[in-house]
């Protein structure tokens, strides 16, 4: 008879080079979170102020290079010019898991895949069928299948100070999967009238892009303005332009070779996580989250099937995606659950995925590119984000709470053997005399 394999834990302690990736970018994205919220609190306020017409008046100023059809407003350079450095860092983690992560193997990237793929799924479907009830535009099925992660890590960090480590590695796992699959809808769905000579261009530069990594050239001044001249040539193209920034990160070299201190990737993540976090993103938001919010607004989001669509999808589809798949993975394959870890905590990081914010108003810009629908469509995201972070606040206090007292309790137990064994001692030294 033969032993049956055993089964391989899910959500464990991971290795030492792991915990030190995942806890870079923990406290990388943490930052970049708490950076993105304010900006996002600062459009809000500024658009909804006396001086809203000062705000949309430099959102939408046009600037650029006409003759190269890159005369775009404010708004439209940072979502297509500085999310690319966003996605560029994307593609940089997006191969690093792939490479050296937890998404290197099958059996370790089953789980992740699995409620991450749920987890946008069933958002979907949840939207198309509010909208097709209500009679509505399918136009914004992927608005609420992308999780923020830098949004849901920052809430994370506020809420917890004795959660499971694994749990915040299964969001930023999780997380990178999801990334991938926005990037894939971006670059299928939304992608315009095709010119192939651009498009055949940004091929080329890639091509000599990997050339150059494969030949292990150096020197920034070779790749920025490769990379520059790519981006171009990929926004000209119709295929959006943040795709550029993801394939570049693909490309890059994540493993050293001898003498190398750092890889190439590495190097790069380093340098651009902090604009990209910093910067990048929380311009965006300040130009893409500017949204008047009045009574007549809201009523638009719970009424307007679209509008409810996106807010059904990010409350209750990331839910509902995000915790069954994690239980039928564990349910139907050889993975299990730590032990260490309850249901109930899934759940609640299921509720926090439920925060879409960056991909999903780029997403809704790209589906709606304007009019009140539009403005609607991102009042949406910004209504169901906060709906997601409210339970998520309140259930991942609960289990933060039993933690803590589990940990005390701990602490207690560990005191009362401590003072055990010092009058043990006492007693046999006093024997012994």
């Amino acid at each position: 008879m033969t032993q049956a394999r055993p089964r391989k834990v899910i959500l464990g302690l991971l290795p030492w080079p792991e915990r030190q990736a995942v806890a870079e970018a923990l406290r990388t994205e943490t930052v970049g979170g708490l950076v993105l919220l304010a900006a996002a609190v600062i459009a809000l306020v500024w658009a909804n102020s006396p001086w809203s017409e000062v705000y949309e008046r430099i959102r939408d100023f046009h600037f650029g290079v006409p003759a190269l059809g890159l005369d775009l407003s404010v708004g439209h350079w940072t979502a297509d010019s500085l999310l690319a450095l966003f996605f560029l860092v994307a593609g940089i983690e997006l191969k690093r898991e792939f490479v050296v992560g937890e998404l290197r193997t099958p059996a370790t990237a089953a789980l992740p895949v699995i409620a991450a793929v749920c987890g946008m799924v069933i958002p979907a479907a949840l939207y198309a069928l509010t909208a097709t009830i209500g009679g509505g535009s399918l136009e914004g099925w992927a608005v609420p299948m992308a999780t923020d992660i830098a949004f849901a890590l920052a809430v994370l960090a506020v809420l917890s100070t004795h959660l499971p480590a694994a749990l915040r590695a299964f969001l930023l796992t999780l997380a990178v999967v999801d990334d991938l699959g926005a990037i894939l809808i971006i670059a299928v769905f939304f992608t315009s009238d095709l010119e192939f000579w651009a498009l055949g261009g940004a091929f080329a530069g890639l091509v000599v892009f990997h050339a150059l990594q494969r030949f292990r050239v150096r020197g920034w001044w070779w790749y920025a303005p490769l990379g520059i001249a790519t981006w171009a040539l990929m926004y000209t193209s119709g295929v959006h332009a943040t795709v550029a920034g993801v394939a570049l990160g693909l490309i890059l070299r994540t493993t050293r070779d001898k003498g190398e201190d750092t890889a190439p990737a590495a190097r790069v993540s380093h340098l651009l996580h902090p604009v990209s976090a910093g910067v990048a993103v929380p311009l965006f938001a300040l130009f893409a989250a500017g949204v008047g919010v009045s009574a007549g607004t809201l009523t638009h989001v719970f009424t307007d099937p679209e509008p409810l669509g996106v807010v059904v999808g990010l409350v209750a589809g990331k839910i509902l995606g995000i915790f069954l798949g994690t239980y039928l993975a564990a349910r139907f394959t050889r993975a299990r659950l730590n032990p260490d870890l309850a249901w109930a905590d899934v759940f609640g990081l299921a509720t926090l995925a439920g925060i879409g914010f960056t991909v999903a108003l780029l997403i809704g810009e790209l589906a709606f590119p304007a009019g009140a629908e539009g403005e609607h469509i991102k009042a949406a995201v910004l209504v169901g984000s906060l709906i997601a972070a409210a339970l998520a606040d309140v259930l991942l206090r609960r289990r933060n709470s039993i933690y803590r007292r589990l940990c005390e309790k701990e602490d207690r137990d560990d005191d009362a053997d401590g003072i055990a064994d010092i009058y043990q001692s006492r007693a046999r030294l006093g024997s012994a005399g």
